[in-house]
């Protein structure tokens, strides 16, 4: 079977990217005329753009008054975070059915790697490579639905979760969690990966709901 052709990057994929990165900030209105600008696109498009955005929580358009990024509570993130607990918890258990000895070399590479960056306190790195863990995941379960919803989820609080990246000592606490979930996954025990999984994010929520600011 042949792969298929990277997908051209859209609009609105250029204006997420810009929000995601926070070039775009929480509450910041964008003018439809300023975005066709910076980013060569017509006003239709924009606005397209915009419904997609707001479709996954991103942004949110307002009754004449256009559009804005929109702000995600801290209560929010925390229930969005038990929402992806259930479904990163199925995508493990997916994964530990269908990993292969490969993809378990990749997953202990990540952990590795993880397990470097926080030995040099680079949180960046780290944040990173926790990410790419999460991604490589979603990728051996193959679970198409689930995968679309977290990657939904998990763009809308990302300004929570890097908050909570460069809290003093979480790197160390997260660290063994995702240990677990990988040798769970490589061990090829789906409940195991379920709950170990789930243990983390619960404690992410946690984590989430006691953070100031």
């Amino acid at each position: 079977m042949t792969a298929e052709p990277p997908r051209e990057e859209t609009l609105t994929d250029r204006v997420r990217a810009v929000i995601l990165d926070g070039d775009f900030v929480p509450n910041q209105r964008l003018v439809e005329a300023d975005v066709c600008e910076q980013f060569g696109a017509t006003r239709a498009a924009v606005r397209e753009t915009f419904k997609e955005l707001a479709g996954e929580g991103l942004v949110e358009i307002l009754r004449n008054k256009g559009a804005r990024v929109r702000a995600i509570s801290k209560a929010e993130a925390v229930e969005i975070t038990e929402v992806r607990m259930v479904l990163e918890g199925l995508s493990a258990a997916k994964a530990a059915e269908r990993v292969t000895p490969g993809q378990a070399d990749e997953l202990r590479e990540i952990v590795a790697d993880m397990r470097a960056a926080v030995g040099r306190n680079d949180l960046d790195r780290y944040s990173e490579l926790n990410a790419a863990l999460h991604a490589k995941i979603r990728e051996i379960a193959g679970h198409r639905t689930s995968a679309s919803i977290i990657e939904r989820l998990g763009a809308q609080v990302v300004r929570h979760k890097f908050r909570l990246a460069r809290q003093p000592g979480r790197a160390a606490v997260s660290l063994p969690q995702h240990e677990l979930i990988v040798a769970a996954i490589v061990a090829r025990d789906p409940e195991a990966a379920q709950t170990a999984m789930q243990q983390h994010l619960r404690s992410v929520a946690k984590a989430l709901d006691g953070a100031t600011g």
